[in-house]
């Protein structure tokens, strides 16, 4: 079976949605975005491999935190004839950025994690301790 990466032949919204565990609804969305141009056969929507490699592109920006309107900007700098240097160049550059905000939400979760567990901490040993008075109580 040919990748479906690699694979010349269109696809239906149904195929898509299967292949890239998506729902029609975000396959329409991403279209109204002009995100995807599929093919209009009547009704139908037939997705290319370029369809099909923006959206693995799409789906991966979107995992790392890119907003939509920078995929979009990423995409749109692949037709620039430069054999995508400045695509290449520019999605380094975002990345950069959002790993650099990822790690600073990391951090500062990591910080408050360690707030709440000493706060937990303090609250044990305030209720056993009341219970040890409780109990001394009796």
């Amino acid at each position: 079976m040919k990748d479906i990466m690699t694979d010349d032949r269109t696809m239906s919204i149904r195929e898509m949605c299967d292949a890239f565990h998506v729902t029609p609804r975000t396959l329409r969305f991403y279209e109204s975005k002009e995100l995807l141009f599929p093919h209009r056969e009547g009704q139908k929507r037939l997705f290319t491999r370029r369809d099909r490699a923006r959206l693995k592109l799409i789906l991966r920006g979107k995992r790392f935190g890119f907003s939509l309107e920078e995929i979009r900007q990423l995409l749109d700098l692949y037709d620039m004839g430069d054999q995508q240097r400045t695509q290449l160049a520019r999605t380094y550059e975002i990345a950069q950025e959002r790993l650099d905000a990822m790690i600073a939400q990391r951090d500062e979760l990591n910080e408050a994690i360690a707030d709440l567990e000493e706060q937990m901490r303090w609250g044990e040993r305030i209720l056993a301790s009341m219970e040890h008075n409780h109990k001394a109580a009796e």
